[in-house]
């Protein structure tokens, strides 16, 4: 039992079973079968299956498992994690799952199994072509970040919110492993050594580093709507027609923006990791170019279903003042490029990878292109403000990625 959350003990898979048939989510003398299925780095995650259906148990550990007990965590953010979860179904249902219970003492949430999808980096992995995919998290993107912000809450119910949502402990993982630490050469980073070289050229790019540090300003100070505050696309279940967007446990009120560079980053870095990947050049460059079609589409889609909820209404009494909403847009892309680029250099730098590079197995191929990685993340953060629009930022990734590297390695 941790000492410092009365009531609260670490379930394992009896634990998980017993407490939903206490919840009456299954009978009593109904057999069950549970296995934990996490492979995260701060929960226990249980699918626990009956005769006609299956449910999720995710349970928050007081402590990252990546590190141990050694780097105690608040468990509050599985409160966190349920009611962001609770608010994001009141605008968009149909990209989240049905949360059935949020214990906050138990620190745990019961909630619907996603198991008939993809987790999205393991889809993207297998190179599937997900034609939805970027106008759905546009969709998820607009809904959640506007109905939480202050064109839609008064400043009143907007504090009352993101009192609810303030998250010091996931916060701080992120401004250390995504804003600080990856810029210098600090213990926690994680490289080959043969890296080395190309990060001391970054870590010695003053220009570099002050871009990074006005970003990370907008990342302590700037609230402006309730953020997811991870959305990579291991936060993703997908198919060919549905996508729910899970694990919000790191949300909190933040820059906009934030959500949409995360998402934008695991886009680049899909696109660079499928050279080590077994396709052929053609198939390669085409399937490069649905990534680039689904970061425009995401865009889209944002921009739109912006624009359609201020149509629609807003008590901010600034909202349609001649040219004011589209600075707003015009901010809020070139903070997502920038934040984009931060994203994707921690995964090469920091303590946490992605799969899609780590898996590949030609060890010279995947330095390469972790050397690209670094390049072009280096000059998103730097250049963020010098493109005109999504069309420029796609022309750009186009010209660094596919010409750069060419499809004949």
């Amino acid at each position: 039992m941790n000492a410092h959350a009365p009531g609260y003990r670490t379930f394992g898979p009896s634990d998980a079973c017993d407490y939903l048939r206490h919840l009456g989510l299954f009978t009593a003398n109904e057999p069950l079968e549970c296995d934990e299925i996490g492979d995260g780095n701060l929960n226990l995650v249980f699918r626990v299956r009956g005769a006609g259906k299956s449910l999720i148990v995710k349970q928050a550990l007081p402590y990252a498992k990546v590190v141990g007990e050694n780097w105690p965590l608040s468990l509050d953010r599985a409160r966190i994690e349920g009611e962001a979860l609770l608010e994001a179904a009141k605008v968009v249902p149909a990209h989240v799952p049905k949360v059935h219970q949020l214990d906050p003492v138990l620190a745990l949430t019961v909630m619907e199994d996603l198991s008939h999808l993809t987790i999205g980096r393991a889809a993207l992995i297998q190179g599937r072509y997900l034609p939805l995919l970027g106008g759905h998290i546009g969709d998820y993107l607009a809904r959640t970040l506007y109905a939480t912000s202050h064109f839609a809450l008064t400043p009143r119910e907007a504090k009352a919110l993101a009192a609810r949502f303030v998250n010091p402990d996931l916060c701080n993982i992120t401004e250390d492993l995504v804003f600080i630490d990856p810029y210098f050469d600090r213990p926690s980073n994680d490289f080959p050594e043969a890296l080395r070289p190309t990060l001391e050229r970054h870590w010695a790019d003053q220009a570099l580093k002050r871009e990074v540090a006005e970003l990370t300003r907008l990342f302590l100070c700037q609230g402006e709507a309730l953020i997811h505050g991870d959305l990579h696309t291991g936060s993703l279940f997908v198919s060919e027609s549905d996508t729910r967007v899970i694990d919000p446990e790191f949300a909190y009120y933040g820059p906009m923006a934030f959500d949409i560079g995360a998402f934008w980053a695991n886009l680049i870095l899909s696109s660079l990791s499928h050279r080590g990947h077994g396709l052929e050049n053609e198939a390669r460059r085409a399937y490069r170019h649905f990534l680039y079609d689904t970061l425009e589409t995401s865009w889209r889609h944002f921009e739109r279903g912006m624009r359609e909820q201020l149509a629609a209404g807003s008590v901010d009494p600034f909202a349609k003042v001649e040219g004011y909403f589209d600075a707003q847009l015009e901010r809020w892309f070139s903070e997502s490029i920038g934040f984009a680029g931060c994203k994707a250099f921690r995964r090469i730098v920091g303590l946490a990878h992605v799969a899609d590079i780590e898996s590949i197995q030609d060890p010279a191929i995947r330095l390469e292109v972790k050397e690209d990685a670094l390049e072009l993340a280096a000059n998103l953060i730097k250049r963020r403000g010098e493109f005109a629009g999504v069309e420029a930022l796609r022309a750009y990734l186009e010209s660094a990625i596919d010409d750069r590297q060419g499809d004949n390695r």
